[in-house]
């Protein structure tokens, strides 16, 4: 798997990347006259669309875990032109990428590069296969992406969490942070099996099917391999799992920082109430229990406030004790007092 060693954040906020007509062989015809009031317009033919002119390659395509095109092995016939096209880049960009001059002829088997080649502005570290790089300053989250042709959500995927962050959240480019940028090889008949979610679709509990791991299970629910030992104590990091396991996908029994209250839950197990303690904050109940937006099922629509429930201190997001808040979109409590 391919790590990156990250640095510092810069300012720069967020991060998105991911890739004629036929003309009239006869004489143009004569002007028309001006129509009078009882002239009938009379059909007049169409030119038809020329078939799609886009060039064809039928080199080699080496793609990354996410079936991101990294390189492409030319054939005979290839031009920088026809590739650039072909991927969505400007002929000097690939060119750029691989250390050519635009125009450029290509020998078949030449191996492009689609992306970048080493460090830029914004992702200055060095990467490997299988070791990790070096300590920058400076990194952000559009510079990696852009470097090794990857989106925010496939970063998020490779390093099993619910997404990355940049500005006002600092968790994830931040100095000596390991980042994966690439998942493991998972079983082909992994995650076919049964999903429970809360109203915020975040995975509850999941039942494994024939070929799930523990690396399967976290890609598709951004679930570490630690936090599912720790959330099922029955799994062995080094052994199968068997079919037909219920696994735990959130704290949910298990008490965090800042959640340590009790809570009511539906029949299939999903949380929908919380009964506050001492110490508890926001982040700590929305991370025990997949919540994304803890004031949304709890607004109360008479007051000009955004929630309902009480702080003790609202720098800290520390919410008063006592207080039973809901977790459930599809049973808000907006009107506690009522």
């Amino acid at each position: 798997m391919r790590r990156y060693f990250a640095g510092t954040m810069s300012a720069a906020a967020g991060i998105v990347l991911s890739l004629g007509l036929a003309g009239c062989t006869s004489e143009p015809p004569a002007a028309a006259e001006t129509p009078t009031a009882t002239a009938t317009t009379e059909s007049t033919a169409t030119a038809t669309p020329a078939p799609d002119t886009k060039p064809s390659l039928v080199g080699e395509t080496v793609t990354d875990s996410f079936g991101n095109p990294d390189f492409y092995i030319t054939a005979d016939g290839d031009t920088l032109a026809m590739v650039a096209e072909v991927y969505g880049f400007s002929e000097a960009k690939v060119a750029g990428f691989n250390e050519l001059q635009p125009g450029t002829p290509l020998a078949p088997g030449t191996r492009l590069r689609l992306l970048a080649a080493g460090p830029g502005i914004g992702a200055m570290g060095a990467a490997t296969q299988d070791a990790n790089g070096t300590i920058v300053s400076d990194d952000t989250l559009e510079g990696i992406t852009y470097r090794f042709n990857l989106t925010g959500d496939q970063l998020a995927e490779a390093n099993k969490v619910p997404y990355v962050h940049e500005v006002g959240n600092v968790y994830f480019v931040e100095p000596g942070r390991t980042i994966a940028l690439q998942k493991n090889p998972v079983d082909g008949r992994s995650g076919t099996g049964k999903a429970v979610r809360n109203s915020w679709d975040t995975g509850v509990f999941y039942t494994t099917v024939d070929g799930d791991s523990l690396d399967s299970v976290g890609y598709q629910f951004r679930v570490g391999t630690a936090e599912l030992l720790q959330y099922n104590p029955a799994l062995v990091e080094s052994a199968p799992i068997p079919a037909g396991t219920t696994l735990r996908l959130i704290p949910g029994d298990l008490a965090v920082n800042g959640a340590r209250g009790t809570y009511t839950a539906d029949a299939d197990g999903v949380p929908l109430t919380y009964t506050t303690v001492p110490g508890d904050t926001e982040r700590g109940i929305s991370a025990r229990f997949g919540v994304t937006a803890l004031y949304d099922a709890n607004r109360d629509p008479t007051e000009s406030v955004p929630v309902w429930y009480q702080y003790v201190d609202v720098i800290s997001d520390e919410i008063a004790p006592g207080q039973t808040i809901s977790l459930s979109l599809d049973q808000p409590i907006n009107s506690p007092g009522a």
